[in-house]
């Protein structure tokens, strides 16, 4: 397939995981894409251009609104103004909330959330100019509720709010927004989570197999799969809409 030739795709947090898989499925189906991360977006970039793809790398912070629009400004010059957003860079500072300190609730937040507000109010300046766009935020599973992680939790669920709320708004100029919202993806973040309860990786995965319908955990292209459906114009008539990739966990 070639869903995206023609167009310019930005992916936040593609230095890895999620981020990394879905540059490369855009790639892969014709986008120049925009590798942004504050580490080692190069690598990404290296690995699509290896591929026959169209890539650069940006070394970008989403909380700095600074480094964002410089950022935009530069991509736009070198690839072309962009078409398509993916709102994906993410950290998690997970503690029991009674714990949980207020450097750590003001990092995750600052990253998830008001990373996601910087990118899309730069982005769409683009995107109403030419009256095309599409953005996909990435929420979670965690947005129902997580036994330690209030601060990741309360960010996602303001994805899913952003989201509808720039459906509503950003509707009128041809812009679909949408979120997907992840379960549990073998990611260096779930690791990192594995780590904090004291199992490894392998374990903490069979742990949470047991409990997913589909007896499994998901990968990393497995949701840029569908964030790849969302931003092409197959789902030309979705929009405000959070759809959950969680091997039909309840």
């Amino acid at each position: 397939m070639n869903r995206f030739t023609g167009k310019v795709a930005v992916v936040t947090g593609a230095a890895q995981g999620i981020g990394a898989a879905t540059a490369r499925q855009l790639a892969a189906e014709g986008a120049a894409v925009a590798v942004l991360d504050r580490n080692a977006p190069d690598k990404t970039a290296e690995q699509i251009t290896a591929a026959s793809g169209t890539a650069l790398g940006y070394v970008c912070d989403v909380t700095d609104r600074a480094s964002v629009e410089s950022v935009f400004d530069r991509l736009a010059a070198d690839l072309g103004q962009p078409h398509i957003l993916i709102n994906n860079a993410g950290i998690t500072r997970d503690d029991m909330f009674f714990r949980l300190s207020e450097d750590d609730w003001n990092a995750v937040l600052a990253v998830n959330l008001t990373g996601a507000y910087h990118c899309a109010q730069v982005a769409q300046k683009f995107m109403v100019a030419q009256r095309y766009g599409k953005i996909v935020s990435l929420s979670s599973r965690s947005a129902l509720g997580n036994r330690g992680q209030a601060n990741y939790a309360a960010a996602k669920a303001g994805i899913q709010g952003l989201t509808a709320t720039l459906a509503i708004e950003l509707g009128p100029y041809n812009i679909n927004v949408n979120a997907v919202a992840p379960g549990y993806i073998a990611t260096a973040m779930t690791a990192a989570t594995a780590d904090r309860v004291g199992l490894t990786a392998e374990e903490h995965q069979r742990s949470v197999a047991e409990r997913t319908p589909l007896g499994r955990v998901g990968q990393p292209e497995e949701v840029a799969a569908v964030i790849a459906f969302l931003a092409s114009d197959e789902a030309s008539y979705v929009s405000g809409q959070t759809l959950y990739v969680n091997g039909g966990a309840r």
